[in-house]
């Protein structure tokens, strides 16, 4: 009885309640919000209907739910929340609803509890059947699309080399002083030659001096309200990436498991100094 009330009230079998028809005026005769519902009308959501339960009070027709879903996806359409406020205002998912206003909480319940992978994988097979029947696909061939275009670009969506160079200089010199620090804890510790382990050391090959250069004029300028320099020049480093910082880190558990260190968290206890330059290399890498 569920499966006939929610399948005639979604395709207006019999008497329909309220006429919808004034939407229809301003829908496009192309729009495929109708192809859509023709298309799902040979669908069979006896699966979909059976994982519905019809105790309890009466909650929104899950054909109507799969179709509002399945238009929203046509349309490039993935939020919930866009799929909500569309259900409001625009006029071809007002139709395709007949006027009711799912909320969220309600798609999110559709989606996790009712239309299981399973089910969906099942009406999405129907349908592109019914679209290869119907002449809309051939379903022949298969095109992947790997191009990725930048959408709705401007000066604020790339990232200048002048602002990455700016905060490059003060990562490295971060970097320099933990690797500093990190010799300086082998050194004092001997632990180099207990645990057979190298200085950590990396090189800047070239640009770094003329970058924090600029950087120096640029904060001078700005004092004295002048344009900035450009300060595009590139920077070649060798020897320090995430790599690295993790090899270090590695070296450190080695020690640590070597000479019992215990590494602690909590208030009130003090954190061995091998543990906070661990923690200082994690925060940097």
């Amino acid at each position: 009885m569920l499966t006939v009330n929610y399948y005639n009230d979604f395709f207006e079998i019999g008497q329909q309640k309220i006429n919808f028809s004034f939407y229809e005026l301003s829908l496009p005769d192309d729009d495929p919000v109708y192809t859509l519902k023709k298309v799902m009308e040979d669908l069979n959501f006896s699966r979909l209907l059976a994982n519905c339960s019809d105790k309890g009070r009466t909650g929104y027709n899950p054909i109507m739910m799969y179709a509002v879903i399945t238009y929203a996806n046509m349309r490039g359409i993935r939020s919930i929340d866009r799929i909500v406020d569309l259900c409001e205002r625009d006029i071809a998912f007002i139709w395709l609803t007949q006027g009711r206003k799912p909320k969220r909480d309600a798609f999110y319940d559709f989606k996790s509890k009712k239309l299981t992978s399973d089910i969906l994988d099942d009406l999405n097979y129907q349908f592109m059947r019914r679209l290869q029947k119907e002449g809309f696909v051939i379903l022949k061939e298969l095109f992947i699309d790997g191009t990725k275009i930048e959408a709705n670009a401007n000066r604020y969506t790339f990232v200048w080399r002048g602002s990455i160079n700016y905060h490059l200089a003060g990562l490295l010199d971060s970097i320099d002083k933990l690797y500093s620090d990190y010799n300086s804890f082998l050194q004092d510790n001997s632990f180099g030659e207990k645990y057979e382990l190298g200085n950590a050391q990396m090189f800047v090959i070239d640009g770094i001096d003329k970058v924090r250069d600029i950087i120096e004029k640029n904060r001078k300028r700005k004092i004295t309200k002048h344009k900035k320099l450009s300060n595009n020049r590139i920077i070649e480093i060798d020897n320090c990436s995430p790599l690295e910082i993790l090899k270090l880190q590695k070296n450190l558990m080695t020690i640590a498991d070597g000479e019992g260190i215990v590494f602690v968290n909590g208030k009130g206890k003090r954190k061995p100094k091998l543990q906070q330059l661990y923690e200082e290399l994690e925060h940097c890498g």
